[in-house]
C-alpha cells in the first residue's frame, strides 16, 4: 500500500476498539491484529520506523485493510484469538501444534456410556477435555473403573427396553464393574450420581468424591452390611493414595492456571500447568514462531488466550511470570513472589527450560541415529547446494557474543560426519579488540583458530561458518588471506534472522529450501553456537571475569554503571558524552563525578578489565 493510498483512507478509520486484517493484492490473509483504538494502531505501521525486516516485508505487502468494530478490548482480544486459530496468517505468530487432543465423552443416551474420542460431534453428548495425553486418559479411565460402576456395553437401554427384559446382565456385573441397569437393578438418579463422581474426578476434584464414599460406607455400616462398607473402604483408601500421588501444592491454591515463558530467537515456547483444587491435572508445553518483532508480553498473551480455549479452563486466576494486561475483566493476572503459586512458577519454569533442551537434544540427534550412508547423504546435499568444491566432512562455526554492547567473547563449534566434535569447541576472550567491534573481533579470532592450526600442521575444515553478515564475513576472509590459505577453504557467511547464506564477494544470498537436510543441518550448528556460546558469556559473567569500569567509580553505583551502559551501549561512548547529556542520564552531581573521573584519569583500555586466563586458544 503506498502512502498516498494510505492517506485517503486513514480519516475513514474509528477510533474504536475492533481487529484489522491486513490482505496482500492476491487477497490472501497477511495479518490479523486486535487494538483498543484501531485508527492509531493501524496508523502505526505507516508512521513508526520499524527495525525488523518482517515488519517491514509486512508493510510492504500490504494491498488492503478491512477492520472490525467490537463493543471493548476485551471483546477484540477474543476475536484476534479465533481468528488467527481459524486462518492462521503467515505474518501472525505460528502456534506449531497441529494435534487432535483426546476428549472423554459421555454420551447423550440413557445410561450414557463414557469413552475416549477424538473427534466432537454436534449430537448433545458432553466432551471432557481436551486431555494432552492418551495414555494418562487411559489410566484414569481405568481408575474410574476400579471406583465408579459406569456400563461399556453398546445396548440401547431405554426405558422401555428395560422393560421388556430385553437384555442379560453381562460378566462386567459379576465382575462388579457393573450395576446391571440392562435389568433394571440401578436406577437412572443413581448411574447420574456415577457420572457426577466421574466429572469431579476428571477435573482433579476428589474430596466431593470421597465425601459420597464416607457416606455410602456409613450407611451401610448402619444396617449392618460390614462386608460392603469394606469394600467401600477400600474404595477410598484407593482414592486417597491417588490423591497424596497427584497433590504437587497445597490445596488452598484452589484452581489457577500457571504460565511460563522461554524465548529463543525466533521461537518462544510456554509451559501451561491446570491446577485444580491444588492438584495438576494437565502440563502442556508449545512452540511459537514468531513472525514479527513481537515482545514477551505478546506472546504470552496470545498463548494464554489459545490454551484456555483449546483445554476449557473455568480458572479465574492465571499465574505469570511478569506483568500482563488480559483483557478478560473477571480474571486475576499473579505474578508471585513467594508461597504456592511461586512453587508452581518455578515449576512451570522448570518444566519448560527442559521441553527446550530435549527438543535442542533431539535436534542434535537427528543424525546419529541415521546410517552412514544416511549422514553422506545429507553432507553431500549441503556440498551440492552451496556448490562446494568437496564434501564437508569437518565443519566449524563462529559467533560472537557480547553484554549490553560491552565485553566481547566469541565461540567456535566443530561438526564432523555432521555431528558436534565437543573435543574441539573452542572459547576466545577478545585481547586485541578495544570496545565493541564485531568485524575486528571476528578477524582476530578467525586468525588464532587457523594460524595454530597451520602451525601444528592440521587439516583445515572443509567449511567455515561465520554467523554474521556481509561485514564480519569479509574481515574473517581477511584473516584466512593473512595465512595464505586462500582457495584452500570455503567460507560463508550466515545472514543473522533471514538465514540466507552469502560467499565472499557475492551480491545475491543463497536461500537453501526451508526443510532441505541441508538447512536444518546448518540451523542444528548456528543454534549450537549459538548455545556454547551463550553458556560461555554467561559464565564469564557469573564468576565476575567481567568488571564494569565504572563500578570503579567512587560514588557510583552498580545499578547506575549498568543503567548507562545498557543506554550507551560502551564505556568508550560514555566517556564522549557531554555534561547536559551524561545529567539527563543520571542527574547532576552524578554527572559531575563521572566527567572528573575520566578527567583525571589515563583512559583504561575495557579489554584490560577482562581477566582473560585459558581461553582455549
Amino acid at each position: 500500500m503506498t502512502p498516498e493510498s494510505y492517506q485517503n483512507i486513514i480519516k475513514t478509520l474509528p477510533n474504536q476498539p475492533g481487529i484489522y486484517k491486513y490482505f496482500d493484492e492476491k487477497n490472501e490473509m497477511l495479518y490479523v491484529g486486535k487494538a483498543k483504538h484501531l485508527r492509531k494502531r493501524i496508523s502505526s505501521y505507516f508512521t513508526k520506523t520499524f527495525t525488523g525486516y518482517k515488519t517491514h516485508e509486512l508493510v510492504r505487502r500490504i494491498h488492503r485493510i478491512e477492520f472490525t468494530i467490537v463493543d471493548s478490548e476485551q471483546d477484540a482480544f477474543l476475536l484476534e484469538n479465533a481468528l488467527i486459530k481459524q486462518f492462521q496468517p503467515k505474518f501472525n505468530i505460528n502456534l506449531k501444534d497441529d494435534k487432535s487432543y483426546p476428549y472423554l465423552v459421555i454420551k447423550n443416551e440413557p445410561f450414557p456410556r463414557v469413552f475416549l474420542t477424538r473427534t466432537k460431534i454436534n449430537d448433545g453428548s458432553q466432551y471432557l477435555g481436551p486431555f494432552t495425553s492418551v495414555a494418562k486418559v487411559r489410566e484414569l479411565l481405568d481408575f474410574i473403573k476400579q471406583n465408579i460402576q459406569l456400563r461399556t456395553c453398546k445396548l440401547n437401554l431405554t426405558e422401555s427396553n428395560i422393560q421388556k427384559g430385553k437384555f442379560k446382565v453381562c460378566l462386567e456385573y459379576h465382575l462388579g464393574n457393573c450395576k446391571g441397569p440392562c435389568e433394571g437393578f440401578q436406577s437412572a438418579e443413581d448411574y447420574s450420581q456415577g457420572l457426577s463422581q466421574l466429572k469431579n474426578l476428571m477435573k482433579g476434584n476428589l474430596y466431593p468424591v470421597i465425601q459420597h464414599f464416607k457416606q455410602e460406607m456409613q450407611q451401610h455400616v448402619e444396617k449392618m452390611e460390614f462386608e460392603k462398607a469394606g469394600f467401600i473402604r477400600k474404595k477410598i483408601e484407593h482414592l486417597q493414595n491417588y490423591q497424596s500421588r497427584s497433590k504437587v501444592v497445597n490445596g488452598h491454591v484452589g484452581n489457577v492456571d500457571v504460565f511460563s515463558i522461554l524465548k529463543d530467537g525466533d521461537c518462544a515456547y510456554v509451559n501451561y500447568l491446570m491446577v485444580n483444587n491444588g492438584t495438576i491435572v494437565l502440563t502442556k508445553t508449545i512452540t511459537l514462531e514468531q513472525k514479527l518483532d513481537e515482545t514477551p508480553q505478546e506472546v504470552l498473551l496470545f498463548s494464554i488466550a489459545q490454551l484456555r480455549s483449546t483445554f476449557n479452563t473455568e480458572a479465574k486466576e492465571i499465574i505469570v511470570p511478569f506483568e500482563i494486561i488480559y483483557p478478560e475483566q473477571e480474571i486475576i493476572v499473579t505474578v508471585p513472589k513467594a508461597g504456592d503459586k511461586k512453587k508452581l512458577l518455578d515449576l512451570s519454569e522448570k518444566n519448560v527450560n527442559y521441553f527446550k533442551e530435549e527438543l535442542n537434544r533431539k535436534k542434535m540427534l537427528q543424525l546419529e541415529g541415521k546410517s552412514d550412508s544416511e549422514k553422506r547423504k545429507a553432507l553431500e546435499q549441503l556440498q551440492k547446494d552451496l556448490h562446494l568444491p568437496a564434501t564437508p566432512v569437518h565443519i566449524e562455526c563462529f559467533d560472537n557474543s557480547n553484554f549490553q554492547g560491552s565485553y566481547p567473547v566469541s565461540a567456535m563449534v566443530c561438526f564432523k560426519n555432521g555431528l558436534p566434535d565437543k573435543n574441539n569447541y573452542r572459547r576466545f576472550n577478545v585481547k586485541t579488540v578495544q570496545g565493541i567491534n564485531d568485524f575486528a573481533t571476528m578477524k582476530e579470532v578467525v586468525l588464532r583458530r587457523y594460524k595454530r592450526l597451520v602451525l601444528e600442521n592440521h587439516p583445515l575444515p572443509e567449511l567455515i561458518i561465520i554467523d554474521g553478515g556481509k561485514g564480519q564475513l569479509n574481515a574473517a576472509v581477511e584473516s584466512i588471506n593473512e595465512l595464505g590459505q586462500q582457495g584452500k577453504v570455503s567460507i560463508v557467511g550466515l545472514a543473522k534472522n533471514e538465514e540466507e547464506i552469502f560467499f565472499p564477494g557475492d551480491q545475491q544470498s543463497i536461500k537453501l529450501p526451508w526443510n532441505s537436510e541441508s538447512l536444518k543441518l546448518i540451523r542444528r550448528i548456528r543454534d549450537e553456537v549459538h548455545r556454547f556460546g551463550i553458556n560461555f558469556h554467561r559464565n564469564q559473567r557469573s564468576r565476575g571475569t567481567f568488571v564494569n569500569e565504572l563500578e570503579q567509580i567512587k560514588g557510583i553505583g552498580k545499578a547506575t554503571a549498568d543503567a548507562l551502559l545498557k543506554q550507551f551501549k560502551s564505556v568508550k561512548k560514555i566517556k564522549e558524552l557531554s555534561q547536559e547529556e551524561l545529567s539527563k542520564a543520571v542527574g547532576n552531581s552524578k554527572a559531575k563525578i563521572i566527567l572528573n573521573y575520566f578527567s583525571n584519569v589515563n583512559p583504561i583500555n575495557p579489554t584490560n578489565l577482562i581477566n582473560h586466563g585459558s581461553d582455549n586458544q
